[in-house]
């Protein structure tokens, strides 16, 4: 796992939202191992006292769960997935509707610029099939 801290957020945070990334993304599975505290201290050039404070708190998240002599794991929940994934995906929508908010944009004038931007995405991923030999 790469981590590349930035100052934004604290490190503990930061932590967290990578491992919740990986879960979205099905980098990682329930049910999946994830590396101990002092492995990810070592890689991540952290603190130990910041990754138990990461593991506690994605523990009680229910993102994770330790199993006694065995490690910590993605926890093995079937709707995990999907629950981490709405919520970033709400955490997204509520960070550019606010940004666009503060530009001074209607509702209706956010929603007719996201349907373009879906539209031009959509045709974008098109043309990069086609030139692929995609269907």
């Amino acid at each position: 796992m790469r981590l590349d801290f930035d100052l934004s957020k604290p490190i503990y945070q930061q932590i967290i939202d990578e491992f919740r990334r990986q879960v979205a993304r099905g980098r990682l599975a329930p049910g999946d191992r994830i590396p101990s505290q002092r492995e990810l201290a070592q890689q991540a050039r952290v603190n130990p006292n910041t990754v138990q404070r990461a593991y506690r708190e994605m523990e009680q998240m229910g993102l994770t769960e330790t199993l006694r002599g065995q490690g910590s794991f993605i926890r093995n929940d079937p709707s995990l997935v999907v629950r981490i994934r709405e919520e970033m995906a709400r955490e997204a929508l509520r960070s550019f509707v606010l940004e666009m908010r503060s530009l001074g944009f209607t509702d209706d004038e956010v929603m007719r610029l996201t349907a373009e931007a879906l539209h031009n995405t959509e045709l974008r991923e098109e043309e990069t099939d086609d030139a692929e030999g995609g269907i």
